[in-house]
């Protein structure tokens, strides 16, 4: 399903900024759109709810600061709004964050701190938008799908293991729910109260990871870091394989002493977090290669717990079917379908090479595009079929040719960097080298296309 882009209102009285603002956002892939006042700008944005407002403090007829308390009066879910001004003033850029700006960017802009600021500013209303929604999906996400003997003693394992505090690595395939099982954990220890955060490692590039884990101060303002997040919490760091050097060095010294200095600041910060690691490619190999650190390994690897791959436990199939149908069902408003006894079957011996992923990928696929209550077995094996062969190697015509060259482009990019992220084990460095992509071109261009690392 394509995935739409960022919409950006951009409001200020002077024409040249206006444009020049636009054309590099657009430039970046957001769909951006200008209002010249305070009229133009409530009147778009009635019409269409943009995702991140950039607002002048100066304009003809009403004043970026009264517009700015005007929505965040008559609007609870407001989306970020970042405020510009060419004669800024403390007391203005206090006023603008007192009443609930994102940000304060004086002028003449620096078009790196405002492109900066305004991929910071998407990424927090996402997260907000995720967090609006998460405790209707926690009904579903609770606890791994399965009675099978395979899930019962994983769980039972946990569940022993979360009465101490011993760091966690999980270890297991691509797509087999390592993070659930994490969740699973924190849910039966005893600060289940506290956080979970759920950290991505390969999608932090090595430029921003001191900031993103260790937070910073700046100007007055202090920007808290993933494991300030996860304070009295779990921190769950997902494929750490994916870690560079320098931040492994930084975060095993934070881990050994519960204590770290924020960028730019020269207090200690002192935290208490849960540490779960997971990873799909064997460390003590990353180890040898001097591609991870010793140290770092021994430290997260204190207790290690194999997840099983799907084909090892097939008898929770038909109940990864059933609970993935009602999902859709009630998350994503699907039409109801249900699977056919010969098609259970036949899945229940399928090699699920892509685990529980890609039977979650199977279930909305066939619900979106099938028609019909019952999905049989010819529907199945065609939709497999479709998902395991290769598009450019199949000798009919790729399904995405069909699409406007855009959409194709990004299609075909999604899949080729989805293929080599697979092949090259979850690292993005390795990634970068067999592609021939700069790292940091390529961690904005697997965001832009959603790929979830």
């Amino acid at each position: 399903m394509k995935t739409e882009l960022p919409y950006i209102l951009v409001v200020d009285d002077e024409p040249d900024i206006r444009r020049l603002v636009s054309e590099i956002l657009e430039d970046e892939g957001y769909q951006v759109e200008m209002a010249e006042d305070a009229a133009s700008a409530r009147n778009k944005k009635k019409r269409r709810k943009p995702q991140l407002i950039l607002l002048d403090i100066w304009m003809p007829d009403t004043d970026g600061i009264t517009l700015l308390k005007e929505w965040v009066a008559e609007d609870e879910a407001l989306c970020p709004v970042i405020m510009m001004s060419g004669h800024g003033s403390v007391e203005s850029a206090v006023e603008a964050t007192r009443l609930g700006a994102y940000d304060f960017l004086e002028k003449p802009l620096s078009l790196a701190k405002l492109l900066l600021t305004v991929e910071r500013a998407l990424e927090t209303s996402q997260l907000q938008q995720e967090n609006a929604g998460l405790k209707q999906q926690l009904m579903f996400d609770v606890e791994p799908v399965g009675k099978s003997a395979v899930i019962e003693r994983t769980k039972e394992q946990l569940k022993r293991l979360a009465q101490h505090n011993a760091k966690l690595l999980l270890v297991g395939e691509a797509g087999v729910g390592k993070e659930l099982f994490a969740r699973y954990f924190h849910d039966h220890m005893v600060r289940r109260e506290g956080p979970f955060v759920d950290v991505a490692v390969g999608s932090i590039s090595p430029e921003n990871s001191s900031v993103e884990f260790f937070g910073k101060e700046e100007d007055g303002k202090i920007y808290l870091g993933l494991l300030e997040q996860a304070h009295g919490g779990t921190l769950f760091l997902g494929e750490i394989a994916g870690m560079d050097l320098e931040t492994q060095a930084r975060l095993l010294s934070a881990l050994e002493s519960s204590s770290f200095l924020r960028v730019g600041g020269s207090e200690s910060v002192r935290v208490d977090v849960q540490v779960v690691a997971s990873t799909r490619i064997a460390l003590d190999e990353e180890v040898n290669s001097g591609r991870f650190r010793q140290d770092l390994y021994f430290l997260l690897n204190e207790v290690a717990l194999d997840i099983s791959s799907l084909r090892e436990h097939g008898e929770d199939v038909p109940g990864l079917l059933s609970y993935y149908v009602d999902y859709f069902v009630n998350i994503e408003k699907l039409p109801f379908r249900k699977f056919s006894m010969a098609s259970q079957n036949y899945l229940r011996n399928y090699s699920w090479p892509g685990n529980v992923r890609e039977l979650r990928s199977l279930v909305q696929r066939l619900m979106i595009l099938g028609a019909g209550e019952d999905i049989e077995l010819d529907e199945v094996k065609s939709a497999l079929g479709s998902i395991a062969d290769d598009p450019i190697f199949n000798s009919s015509i790729p399904e995405f040719f069909n699409l406007p060259l855009k959409e194709a482009r990004e299609h075909f990019e999604k899949c080729y960097l989805e293929y080599h992220f697979e092949k090259n084990g979850g690292s993005v460095a390795k990634l970068a080298a067999a592609i021939g992509m700069e790292r940091t071109h390529l961690y904005r261009k697997l965001h832009a296309l959603n790929i979830k690392l």
